[in-house]
């Protein structure tokens, strides 16, 4: 591993960077759209954050860490009117969902393919109507915890770059990293949490996709939750 990998701040949040070998599609996809569709944060980020896309939009949702992006490419066809920046800091994850685009566009998506605290510290104050972490890495072992993408550096990140009164939504079926969250938003004072009984938090978001890991999690027994709190 080489010095600078070691010494990065925001190396402990997510793992591997790499897997398999990508599909012939994948890399040809990549190497033609991705350099296009990545944000620049060399730049100073605009006020106005509905810029940043080809097509004209209204708002703009971050998604952090979408996984093979199943999720993110359906909300941005179910919501062309709204931008999306979406953050995978894994290279197969990233591969797949601009694969997926060669196909299908999407005008008003653009990617991030760091660590997302690099963008939230991009972005400008105010400026995000929604926040989604969904199936975050759990980190399962207790000495590891402290690398969970939920912490309070990371939840004042999420307090500065929402507007008033846009949810975070988190997901996961660790349920260790459920309670994590819950105490770690309360803690905050930032955050309300949106749930009046326990079906709340045990139905999916409206129109939800579904992803392969969360049917390897239903599979293997364990139960999602999905929790939505609002900024206060």
């Amino acid at each position: 591993m080489s010095e600078a990998r070691r010494t990065r701040s925001t190396e402990a949040f997510y793992g591997r960077r790499r897997g398999k070998s990508l599909s012939p599609a994948q890399a040809g996809a990549s190497a033609r759209l991705l350099p296009d569709l990545k944000l620049d944060l060399s730049t100073q980020a605009p006020s106005d954050l509905t810029g940043l896309f080809a097509a004209p939009v209204t708002d703009v949702r971050l998604e952090i860490g979408f996984g093979g992006g199943e999720h993110l490419h359906h909300e941005t066809g179910r919501f062309p009117q709204s931008g999306f920046i979406g953050v995978e800091p894994f290279v197969n994850g990233m591969a797949k969902l601009v694969a997926k685009i060669a196909e299908e566009p999407r005008e008003n998506l653009r990617f991030h393919d760091d660590d997302a605290t690099q963008l939230l510290d991009w972005l400008p104050d105010a400026s995000l109507d929604g926040i989604d972490l969904f199936y975050p890495d759990p980190w399962p072992k207790k000495k590891h915890w402290k690398r969970r993408f939920v912490n309070v550096a990371n939840l004042d990140r999420f307090a500065r770059v929402l507007k008033p009164g846009a949810p975070f939504r988190f997901a996961s079926d660790i349920d260790t990293y459920v309670n994590w969250t819950l105490l770690a938003c309360r803690d905050h004072g930032a955050f309300d949490w949106q749930a009046a009984s326990a079906l709340d938090w045990r139905t999916p978001y409206e129109a939800w996709p579904g992803t392969r890991y969360e049917a390897k999690a239903i599979r293997e027994g364990r139960t999602p939750a999905y929790l939505t709190f609002v900024r206060g």
